[in-house]
Parts: structure tokens; C-alpha cells; sequence
């Protein structure tokens, strides 16, 4: 058997190369080896458009990757004699917006473990350029993560982190069962409206929607909205997103769901790029979302409370009663302790060194 390799970054080391990453990204977005990966992406995925991928890097550079950021959340854990990984983990991620698992790979790293990565399918490339790039920077940063390959299943890991749908999820559950593990599954966030809400602010719930065509879990699937409330100032706001309709797969969706309802004579409204009925279940089909009415904050609370488990998270304008509420415009860009599901990964990580 091969001997082990010695890793040996500290954890400032770590912090740095993180914090390099980051201005690599905010500062060469145009690098042609960087614009060729976002290119094959696109070839291999076509939801994973130029301007979609480019979000979702600036978002990981501004938020996830700022030194002092890093630091301060680092600060939070006892990682600080933490030189030599100890466990390998190993994550399975999903592929439905681009590097969507970057924010566990992040926490495996930081803490100083081994990763060992099962790529979606979906999402092959851009994690791995990254942690390549770092590696330019520092070899031995590399040494800190293994891709499964295509075909190759996942072995080899102490403890793991696995997402993928709520089928996927039961089978995670029995798998992963003999070790620690984290296992999520579907979540849509949804947006709370009362009426007051301006044009500009309606423009910004449409980043929640939209973005990523709407296929993330912090994407608004769900408009809880006061009783006699009327879409038509929505619905005219929305429709300066019209330009996702030029899209394919958006607008074969489109089609297929306004035809789906229209033969079950389902009541619904549209503004020729969004699809919006009344039904109570969060989860919508791609280029619709549900809404709901609700009469009294307090009943609205209790109801959002009960969906716990199923809401990633809440956007309006003002707070709720026991509920925490991000304003319009931000679900897609979560910070360092914005944990998938509200689960503190870097506190499981370190809690494994009790076990």
C-alpha cells in the first residue's frame, strides 16, 4: 500500500490561498483558460450559461472567499493547531446551478481534512479548475482534494456530505448509514409580499426567482401574499425578465407547463416569461411559481415555522415573528454561515474530532 502523503498547510496558509483564489476570480474573470472551462460548461450543460456561471463565481469571490471574512468565520472553531488532515470526508454534489457544493468543499478545506469529490455530472469542471489553480499557487494544496472519477464510486471517506433529490436522499440515508454524515434534500426558499412592495423591489425579487432560471433551492418557488391580493403590478415588473424566454430549455418548459395546465383546465396567470397559480405546495415546476394568501402575520409565521424543513430561505421586506427574513435580491449570495439547510458543517467537522 502507498504510504500516506504529508500535508502540511496551516491553517493561515489555507485562509491565504482561499483569499488568492478569491482576487483571481473578482480580477480575471476574462482569463482565457477560465473563459474555456465556463465555455465546455455550457457545452456539457446548456442551463449553465456564460452570465449564470459568472455569477456564481463572483458570488463565491465576494462572499466566501474575502480574507477577513475567511478569518473572522475561521476564528469561530478550534482549527487553530489544526496542520494535518486527519479524516478524509467525502462529498457527493448535486449539479443543478454551477459549483453549488463549493461552500462544503470550502468548509472540508479550511478545516483542514482531505475531500474526497463525487462530481455531478451536471457540474464536472469548474471546481476542479479552481482547485487547480490554487495548486499552481501551492502544490501541496492540491494534495488536500481527490475527484472521484465519471465512474468511480465513493470510497475511501471517514465521514461524508451528500445532497441530491428527496429519492436520492433516503438511499444517501441507508448508504451512508455506518458514518457520520450530512444528507440534504430538495428545498425552495419562498418570498413573503404585503402589497406595499415598490417596482424596484419587485425588480430584486426577480433576481430570487430568476436566477440560475430558477433551479436552485434558495431560488423563490412560493409567494405567500395578503387576501385580495393583485398580480397585475407583479406580473408587469417580472415581465423586464422576459429576456429568459430566448432560452431553450427555459422556454420549452414554458411552453410545457402553460399547456399542461391549460388541458387540466388549471386557473393560472402568466406574464409570458413566468407562470404564477395558486397551490399550496412550495416545490414549482421550472418558470412558475405557487402563491398562497395568508390574512394575519401571525398565522403566516406559524405556517412558514411548519415548513421548516422544507424552505431554504424567506425573502421580504420587513422581519416575521420567529422567522428569519433576507430582503429582496440576496438569496443568491450566502455568506460564510448561510449552511445549506441550517446545518453548521464547519461545527460538524470540528465535533468529529470528539467522536
Amino acid at each position: 500500500m502507498a504510504q500516506k502523503k504529508e500535508f502540511n498547510l496551516t491553517l493561515q496558509q489555507r485562509i491565504e490561498l482561499l483569499a488568492e483564489l478569491g482576487r483571481y476570480l473578482k480580477t480575471n474573470l476574462d482569463d482565457p483558460a477560465l473563459q474555456q472551462v465556463i465555455h465546455q460548461s455550457w457545452l456539457e450543460n446548456k442551463w449553465f450559461v456564460k452570465e449564470n456561471v459568472e455569477q456564481a463565481l463572483q458570488a463565491i469571490a465576494h462572499q466566501l472567499l474575502d480574507e477577513t471574512l475567511l478569518q473572522k468565520w475561521a476564528a469561530q472553531y478550534p482549527l487553530h493547531h489544526y496542520e494535518h488532515p486527519e479524516r478524509t470526508i467525502g462529498i457527493v454534489m448535486a449539479g443543478n446551478i454551477p459549483l453549488v457544493g463549493f461552500h462544503d468543499w470550502l468548509c472540508v478545506f479550511v478545516a483542514g481534512e482531505r475531500a474526497r469529490v463525487k462530481l455531478s455530472g451536471k457540474d464536472r469542471l469548474l471546481l476542479p479548475f479552481l482547485v487547480h489553480q490554487m495548486a499552481q499557487w501551492e502544490p501541496t494544496s492540491g494534495e488536500y482534494t481527490y475527484f472521484c472519477a465519471e465512474n468511480e464510486p465513493l470510497k475511501g471517506f471517514d465521514a461524508v456530505i451528500a445532497t441530491g433529490s428527496n429519492n436520492t436522499a433516503r438511499y444517501f440515508e441507508q448508504y451512508f448509514a455506518a458514518y457520520p454524515h450530512i444528507i440534504r434534500q430538495n428545498r425552495n426558499s419562498v418570498a413573503v409580499l404585503d402589497g406595499s412592495e415598490t417596482t424596484e423591489e419587485l425588480m430584486e425579487l426577480g433576481k430570487d426567482i430568476f436566477s440560475y432560471f430558477g433551479l436552485g433551492c434558495r431560488n423563490v418557488s412560493k409567494l405567500y401574499v395578503p387576501t385580495g391580493y393583485s398580480f397585475d403590478h407583479l406580473l408587469e415588473t417580472l415581465h423586464e425578465y422576459r429576456e429568459l424566454a430566448n432560452h431553450d430549455k427555459y422556454r420549452n418548459n414554458f411552453d410545457y407547463n402553460m399547456t399542461l395546465f391549460l388541458l387540466n383546465n388549471l386557473p393560472f396567470l402568466h406574464n409570458g416569461c413566468l407562470i404564477v397559480r395558486e397551490e399550496e405546495r412550495i416545490p414549482a415546476r421550472i418558470a412558475s411559481v405557487h402563491y398562497s394568501f395568508y390574512e394575519q402575520e401571525a398565522e403566516l409565521a406559524k405556517e412558514l415555522m411548519a415548513h421548516t424543513n422544507d424552505i431554504q430561505c424567506i425573502i421580504g421586506k420587513k422581519q416575521i415573528d420567529q422567522v428569519s427574513v433576507i430582503p429582496f435580491g440576496q438569496s443568491q449570495a450566502p455568506t460564510l454561515t448561510d449552511y445549506p439547510d441550517g446545518v453548521d458543517v464547519m461545527a460538524w467537522l470540528t465535533n468529529l474530532n470528539k467522536q
